[in-house]
């Protein structure tokens, strides 16, 4: 029903205002308790889908990236589509507008997505306030810089984000890696990217010992567009600072073999969806092979069916997220998902 009615109703229209009315029906559909009604057709229960990852325990493996939820409105009312877990953000300290409209365009011919929304969000205490509530799930914090920060500087940043955010979410993502913030891929590099992680790991440590709790997962998220040899610097830096993981792989700047419209496939941003599959795939693997599976990987991009998620974590995710595939599929590929790896432990 989802992809022969709905579907292609909604992508009648601007995905944006698309993204703003489909928010505003969840909400509508959840108070008068249908989202309810309808979570056992979302959501598939079943202990052996259960996964104690970076000293969590996940219902099950299918997460909701970041870049949905920026702004921690939705995250008790998504539950209800059977995910395991929901990252919100990226967010940063003060409130900014992101990039000017027109700025998300959808590739029907490649199941993909370009976005180069530049970090739109509230800021990171007006989601502290909806993050008050109490959580139905596992929540992840993604966290970034504001455009007007300058990149010496960014290390603040962050800090704010994570010292506001510390006693609302499960783990943070620390996001160096989308191509809308100018100059922000600048800290992935091996120096600048040491030094940010390392600070703040001695946050997390302060701030668990001052609140008696144990310290939050770190993990980081990468670009797609890495060379083998920074590849190998990213597995480096896990070792030397103690992080808790990776997340592979964020959007991607190549357009290779699409065969959307040029006008659409020129824009600029970064790309979603199927064409990101393959890439996302190799870099989970030779992060896996090559640390030898030191540390966690959460799997994301162009996950659009239960075969490329089996295909992720035999490629040694542990964990992995949906984003541009739950716009194209339907909130019905999560429970496809977790029926499919249920299947293949049997």
């Amino acid at each position: 029903m989802y992809k022969s009615i709905i579907r292609p109703i909604l992508f009648l229209f601007d995905p944006e205002k698309v993204h703003h009315f489909s928010f505003s029906l969840i909400k509508i559909l959840s108070k008068i308790g249908v989202l309810s009604l309808a979570r056992p057709f979302f959501s598939l229960e079943d202990k052996r889908l259960e996964r104690e990852v970076f000293g969590i325990k996940f219902k099950n493996p299918v997460g909701l990236a970041a870049g949905f939820d920026k702004n921690a409105v939705l995250y008790n009312e998504l539950s209800n589509f059977g995910f395991g877990f929901i990252e919100i953000g990226t967010l940063t300290p003060k409130t900014q507008e992101g990039n000017p409209k027109k700025r998300l365009f959808r590739l029907k011919a490649d199941s993909a997505i370009i976005n180069r929304m530049g970090f739109n969000n509230e800021g990171v205490f007006e989601a502290v306030e909806r993050l008050k509530k109490e959580h139905k799930i596992i929540i992840g914090g993604n966290i970034g810089k504001n455009k007007v920060t300058p990149n010496e500087e960014a290390i603040n940043d962050y800090l704010i984000c994570y010292d506001a955010l510390f006693d609302y979410v499960d783990y943070f993502v620390v996001n160096v890696s989308s191509p809308n913030t100018p100059g922000l891929r600048e800290l992935q590099d091996k120096e600048p990217l040491t030094k940010l992680l390392k600070e703040l790991e001695v946050a997390n440590k302060k701030l668990a010992v001052e609140k008696s709790v144990k310290r939050k997962p770190i993990l980081l998220k990468i670009a797609p567009d890495l060379t083998d040899a920074q590849l190998l610097d990213i597995i480096e830096i896990v070792s030397d600072t103690k992080i808790n993981g990776v997340i592979a792989t964020n959007t991607t700047i190549e357009r290779k073999n699409l065969k959307s419209p040029s006008q659409i496939v020129e824009e600029n941003g970064g790309l979603s969806g199927k064409p990101l599959k393959n890439r996302s795939t190799e870099v989970i693997r030779f992060l896996a092979e090559k640390s030898n599976k030191a540390f966690p990987i959460i799997g994301v991009g162009g996950i659009h069916s239960p075969e490329d998620a089996l295909e992720k974590l035999t490629a040694g995710a542990d964990l992995i997220q949906l984003w541009t595939g739950f716009i194209y599929e339907g909130p019905i590929l999560v429970k496809k998902i977790n029926r499919a790896i249920l299947k293949q432990e049997v």
